[in-house]
């Protein structure tokens, strides 16, 4: 919407602050600035407010809007005077404004940096959250502007408002001044004011995804008059699934007389519907959704799944119709699943929804599955039923124009049908906020991904979502350090999810193996050691042993303390008669199931070769679980109860490390404690539902997962194991020490950020000279050794006499910089006649001086050369790298990632979490180096980062640790100014 020429032409509309919410409600709304061609808009919407609100705003009675009163509310220059407006279907449900004023209560210009502010909410949408949302996204209007306080006054009788404006989480100050309450808000973002925009962001958007998962009735537009078609073919899903609401079949090409089709009300449009409809399934060709979704809207449709075909995946002219589709949507108020859905399913026994094209709904379960492609939906449920697994919902997304992974995170966190969530990923829109809902979820439930187009660089079609450039090793990094169990194939991620849903979480690493077959045992042996599970010598049962040994040799293994978690393998067994026995599985199941019900809470699993109908009956409670529960003390923490597990509380007070080679000592503050559970949540951010997930109490005995391969059952045991350790680690998280606030510049240092990028700085950014380098990291305590320019022999001779001998001599032309291999630096010159030696040697090898650009340095400490690396990526955020030095660390991509800022125990976790971490630990007998200080440098550079996000790229290059302190010899920066930080932001839907 552009503004007319009344306006000031040097304050233009401010297009930017345009914004899709979700409401505490689940439906959504658009923020925009409020302009001159909203007079009528502001009038009807004025004439809908009853009087109590008006007295409320005006603080007497004021029937109506007078002329002056509807230009001054629709004229603003965007800067002293700001309007916004929320609307649903074009038309005002809520307003707010502010007016700079200065100490005295008068209107102003800048420098004054305080604003009086007020709020009208149409009555129908009061308690909506619409205020609230109006609140954050005025306040960063504000804050854009200059703008530091805000100013109201609120009558007493109006605790509405007052509520809004102390939930927000700002500071404040109150007071009762002439009958009415003062309130002044500091704008400046807290911790709580963030927590607390979080908490409603989750609530409103899970709360969205739930409307569209459990509507009390449906719509199936599109529908076929013959048999055959899509949308006959949703209609009928949804019959044989049993849906417990009601459901209409719309087609505009129904006859006149037809009133039922397939048992269903039949209607040319929603408008001969008699009640509302919640969501609607669109199944019309593209060119006729747009007529589809203007019915909706126009009839309170709260949600849509849209099945068509041909948006973005078409191209940049499908691109442009699937916006469209979203805007046209979203100003009605309605979130949209799709376009090019597969659909939507429920199996909650008061839904049963079947929204979609799969043609058997899936048995009732507790695993949630996303997916963002139908061909993959498709495969997975295939192979969850196979496998006898149920699911509690389903959402494939196609092309997620709208509703996304984040949005079914947010969902999955708090549904209390959900223990394991699920997702298949082709594209992350948004990689920040992503992390930060998964850390969360994983908190409470296991969340498993699985990303495709990995390594195409380019997103898939019908994705219009930013590309991230950062490479995927660093993904995935970033997802293991979210508490993302991230797997690389579909395989993969249903063994885990089987093992998750069903099992207990590991207390360790160490694995019982039992079975009938010496060799199966050694297979699965030699997988646990390649997983970096502890697995003790497996027991060999004999191809004699019955049901009956299985059972009591379990149940010890259950009972024995040295072990974590057992895999039992079996093959064929051999009858009286001699015969292998190959189709009595259900006997062995309900042994193995008997013993596991029996024993301590651990998690079995089994591996099987050609036995008849084992995996079946051991998957045969699936369809019937219940909620894992476990009562809960009066401040909401989950109890734990004597003999049981909660997942990610180890029943021993010390953590074995992971991995049988990992020589490097385990982090300071990881070891478990019994009875260890999630981290209470803040009071201001959302808690997960209760049942959390714990030891399976749905049906006894409980159903245990079954693989055809041993490689398959170690993966997902590996799987849980390092989870479960994750857990017990975010249940105490980590901290950045508070040594560091002493030694740290961060008012000197972003003052010499402004002068070293000037009033008008490149976008592109510049590199640091060597000096601007050393000054600004020394600033935040990180010293980078001195060199000294040697364009010829005299002043390298020169350089060295001032450094002191022994020196370096290195070059640091782009093409030979931190290549030693290459010949290009000499060290441990102990003289002026090796200084001149090693000077004459490398000109005649490499080049000329102009070419080499040498430079002389004082040597270091031996030690073990690092890297160290900082970055901020536009999508995922700033980014921390460790890895050792040299092309091998380089070749095998031996480099660990972490998400900025970072903590102690992330400092910790990084310099172990590389493969060559034993080098600095003492490997081979070497003098161990001085981590302590590495961690701390780590923990300075996070730091640098975080608080100047102008700083765009930090490489440490070498960092040489000693047995005692660390030495940096190389650094570069490069500043920019700052990428926007969306998640920093008022709440507002992505526009892809």
């Amino acid at each position: 919407m552009e503004p007319t020429p009344e306006q000031s032409p040097h304050h233009a509309y401010p297009d930017h602050w345009e914004a899709d919410v979700v409401l505490r409600d689940g439906g959504t709304a658009r923020i925009r600035p409020i302009t001159t061609d909203d007079a009528e808009r502001l009038v009807s919407f004025y004439e809908q407010v009853s009087d109590e609100s008006k007295y409320y705003r005006f603080f007497a009675p004021y029937p109506r809007l007078s002329d002056r009163d509807v230009h001054r509310f629709t004229h603003h220059d965007y800067v002293d005077r700001v309007g916004l407006a929320v609307t649903i279907g074009g038309e005002f449900i809520g307003t707010v404004r502010y007016d700079r004023i200065n100490e005295q209560g008068r209107p102003a210009s800048a420098p004054a940096d305080e604003a009086e502010v007020a709020f009208l909410v149409q009555d129908a949408h009061q308690g909506r959250g619409v205020a609230s949302a109006l609140l954050e996204h005025i306040a960063a209007v504000a804050r854009e502007r200059g703008i530091r306080r805000f100013a109201a006054e609120v009558l007493p009788a109006n605790t509405k408002m007052i509520k809004v404006f102390r939930d927000a989480g700002y500071t404040q100050q109150r007071s009762f001044e002439d009958g009415s309450v003062h309130l002044t808000l500091d704008l400046e973002p807290t911790e709580k004011s963030l927590a607390v925009q979080r908490g409603r962001e989750q609530r409103a958007e899970a709360r969205s995804v739930q409307r569209l998962l459990a509507p009390g009735s449906v719509a199936v537009i599109g529908t076929g008059r013959t048999p055959g078609g899509v949308g006959r073919a949703v209609l009928r899903n949804l019959l044989a699934a049993g849906f417990t609401g009601r459901t209409y079949a719309v087609n505009r090409a129904f006859d006149e007389g037809l009133t039922t089709l397939d048992g269903v009300p039949a209607h040319q449009s929603l408008g001969e519907i008699d009640e509302r409809v919640d969501l609607a399934v669109i199944a019309v060709p593209a060119h006729r959704v747009p007529e589809a979704v203007a019915d909706c809207g126009e009839h309170g449709v709260q949600g849509l799944v849209v099945l068509s075909a041909g948006y973005a995946e078409r191209g940049s002219a499908g691109r442009e119709l699937q916006r469209e589709l979203v805007r046209q949507a979203r100003s009605y108020g309605m979130r949209i699943i799709g376009p090019n859905a597969f659909g939507i399913i429920n199996t909650a026994e008061s839904v049963r929804l079947n929204a979609s094209l799969a043609p058997e709904s899936p048995a009732r379960g507790r695993i949630g599955l996303f997916t963002q492609s139908g061909a993959i939906g498709i495969a997975l449920l295939s192979g969850l039923h196979r496998r006898g697994a149920g699911l509690s919902s389903f959402i494939s997304a196609g092309n997620r124009a709208d509703v996304s992974g984040n949005d079914f995170l947010q969902y999955s966190f708090e549904d209390p049908d959900t223990d394991v969530a699920l997702l298949y990923l082709e594209s992350l829109g948004n990689p920040r906020k992503f992390t930060r809902l998964a850390r969360r979820t994983a908190a409470v439930k296991p969340v498993v991904v699985v990303k495709g187009a990995r390594h195409s660089g380019t997103n898939p079609p019908g994705h219009a979502v930013p590309v991230s450039r950062i490479p995927d090793a660093t993904v995935s990094a970033l997802m293991r350090q979210a508490g993302v169990i991230r797997v690389d194939t579909v395989t993969e991620m249903v063994d885990a999810g089987l093992l998750l849903a069903d099992q207990p979480l590991p207390a360790g690493p160490r694995v019982a193996i039992l079975g009938n077959s010496e060799s199966l045992g050694l297979l699965t042996y030699d997988a646990c050691l390649a997983e970096g599970l502890r697995p003790r010598p497996p027991i060999d049962l004999t191809t004699a042993a019955s049901p009956q040994d299985f059972r009591d040799a379990l149940a010890d293994a259950l009972a024995d303390g040295t072990c974590d978690a057992v895999i039992v393998t079996a093959i064929p067994w051999v009858g009286e008669n001699g015969n292998a026995e190959t189709g009595d599985g259900e006997v062995l199941a309900a042994a193995l199931r008997g013993a596991a019900a029996g024993g301590p809470a651990k998690p079995v699993a089994v591996v099987h070769v050609e036995i008849g109908g084992l995996a079946e009956a051991l998957a045969a409670a699936s369809s019937t679980a219940a909620p894992r529960t476990r009562p809960t003390t009066l401040a909401g923490r989950p109890a734990t109860t004597p003999g049981t597990t909660a997942p990610g509380a180890s029943a021993t007070t010390a953590t074995p490390p992971a991995s049988p080679t990992a020589a490097a000592p385990t982090t300071t503050g990881t070891t478990a404690t019994t009875g260890t559970t999630a981290p209470a949540t803040d009071t201001a951010q959302p808690t997960a539902a209760t049942p959390t997930p714990d030891t399976p109490s749905a049906t006894t005995p409980g159903r245990i997962p079954a693989y055809p391969a041993a490689e398959r059952a170690v993966r997902a045991m590996a799987e849980a194991v390092k989870y479960a350790q994750w857990r017990r680690q975010a249940a105490t998280p980590g901290k950045v020490p508070e040594f560091l606030d002493d030694t740290i510049d961060e008012p000197g240092t972003a003052a010499l950020i402004d002068t070293l990028l000037g009033p008008a700085p490149d976008p592109r950014g510049r590199p640091l000279t060597h000096d601007e380098v050393s000054e600004l990291l020394g600033r935040y305590g990180i010293h980078v050794r001195p060199t000294l320019p040697a364009p010829d022999a005299e002043a390298a001779v020169a350089a060295a006499a001032r450094l002191g001998y022994p020196v370096a001599l290195k070059t640091t032309a782009p093409h030979l910089r931190h290549r030693a291999d290459l010949g290009g630096v000499r060290l441990d010159l102990a003289d002026e006649e090796a200084l001149r030696r090693a000077y004459g040697e490398l000109t005649d090898l490499l080049g000329k001086p102009a070419e080499l650009l040498p430079v002389v340095q004082a040597m270091a400490p031996r030690g073990v050369d690092t890297v160290v690396r900082a970055s901020i990526d536009a999508a995922a955020g700033a980014i921390l790298s460790f890895g050792l030095a040299g092309a091998p660390s380089e070749l095998l991509g031996d480099t660990a990632h972490r998400l900025v800022p970072a903590t102690d125990r992330d400092a910790a976790e990084l310099i172990r979490s590389i493969k060559a971490a034993p080098v600095l630990f003492g490997w081979r007998g070497s003098a161990p180096v001085d981590t302590a200080a590495l961690e701390e440098l780590l923990l300075r550079l996070s730091r640098l980062v975080d608080d100047h996000p102008e700083v765009v790229s930090v490489a440490l290059e070498p960092v040489v640790v000693a047995p005692q302190g660390i030495t940096v010899l190389g650094a570069s920066v490069r500043l920019a100014p700052p990428p926007p930080r969306g998640d920093l932001g008022p709440r507002r839907l992505p526009n892809y």
